[in-house]
Formats: structure tokens, C-alpha cells, sequence
């Protein structure tokens, strides 16, 4: 646990901050802007978590809460030189579980015939918004990747949250009985709705 006493310190007021381990790193280190993307990702999941979805999705999205933390933690640590030196990493066991959930809440899903606009119900767009940021988080630990060795499950943890996120919001959705836009192509504006 982390013993948080005083939540301001001034060691970052000049572009410097640590990671774990101490090791000193600038601001605009690449594995802190995927960090900033997973807390940012966790914090949209907390507010679709305001909008009192169902029991089942509210035990998911608190235990994927939790391991967003383990996530952020894994970024933050540089992988050690000696692989028994044991730290906090993202396990193949959570990507499964997510894998699991993906299959459950979405088994009874209608499949779709184009790509989904976001929408629906304030608990499913929350739910959509949520799957942008974690997606934007999955690309900036690829750019961080390119430069730093990251735990791979970490990557695949972010690209499979993602789709669980969709699943839960196309769920969410269907349980409120909220009718799914599907993306038009090139569909025309109506002159009602055009450009004044």
C-alpha cells in the first residue's frame, strides 16, 4: 500500500519527476504520458460508474478499476535486469479475464452490420468514452514501447479493454432498451439539420 500523508510535494515543479524505483525521468517521458492516459481511463470509468449500471457490470468495472492501478504501476516500472526480481505487472490471468467478460456480456449481442455511433444512454456513452481513452492509452504505450521495453500483457491488457468497453456499453444499452445508431456512410444531412 501507499502512504499518501501530503498530496503536494514540489519535486515535480521543474519538468522532473521519478519513476518507480527512482529512477528520475522528465515529464514528457513517454511511459508518463501512457500512465496519464490509463488514469485518465480510469477516472471515465469511474464516472460510468455514477450512472448505477447493473450489479454484474459494476463487480467488472471495479475490478478493472483496481487493475488500471496495477497497469499504471507496470508502466511505471522499468522492467529489471534480473527476471526473478519480482514487481507489479499486469498477468496473463487479466487479459483472460477480460477475454472472459468480453464472451459473457456480449454472447447475447446482435451482431452488427456497420460500425456503432456512440450514444444511447448516458451510461453507455460514458461507457464508449471510456473505450476512447483506453484505446488512446493503448497507442501511447505503443510509442513508449518503441523506445523502452514494456511487459507485453500490459499492451495486450489496454487493446483488450477496449473491446470489453464496447461490449459493456453495446450491454448497458440494450439493458435500458436504448436503440443502437450504426454508422451511414456518406449518409446526406437533411436540409432541416443542415448548415444555416
Amino acid at each position: 500500500m501507499v502512504n499518501l500523508t501530503r498530496i503536494y510535494t514540489r519535486t515535480g515543479d521543474t519538468g522532473q519527476t521519478m519513476l518507480a524505483g527512482n529512477q528520475p525521468v522528465t515529464k514528457t517521458d513517454p511511459r508518463l504520458a501512457a500512465v496519464g492516459a490509463v488514469d485518465e481511463a480510469n477516472s471515465a470509468i469511474g464516472v460510468a460508474l455514477t450512472l448505477r449500471p447493473k450489479e454484474d457490470v459494476v463487480t467488472c468495472l471495479s475490478a478493472v478499476q483496481n487493475e488500471l492501478f496495477d497497469l499504471g504501476a507496470d508502466l511505471a516500472t522499468p522492467l529489471p535486469d534480473d527476471p526473478g526480481v519480482r514487481t507489479l505487472r499486469i498477468e496473463e490471468q487479466a487479459v483472460v479475464r477480460l477475454e472472459t467478460w468480453c464472451d459473457r456480456f456480449g454472447g447475447t449481442l446482435p451482431a452488427l452490420q456497420s460500425f456503432l455511433l456512440p450514444g444511447g444512454t448516458p451510461l453507455s456513452a460514458q461507457l464508449h468514452l471510456a473505450r476512447a481513452v483506453v484505446r488512446r492509452a493503448e497507442l501511447a504505450a505503443w510509442v513508449a514501447a518503441e523506445t523502452f521495453e514494456l511487459n507485453p500483457l500490459a499492451l495486450r491488457y489496454l487493446n483488450r479493454l477496449s473491446d470489453l468497453l464496447f461490449v459493456l456499453a453495446r450491454h448497458c444499452a440494450r439493458q435500458d432498451g436504448a436503440q443502437e445508431t450504426l454508422w451511414t456512410p456518406g449518409r446526406p444531412i437533411s436540409a432541416e439539420h443542415g448548415p444555416r
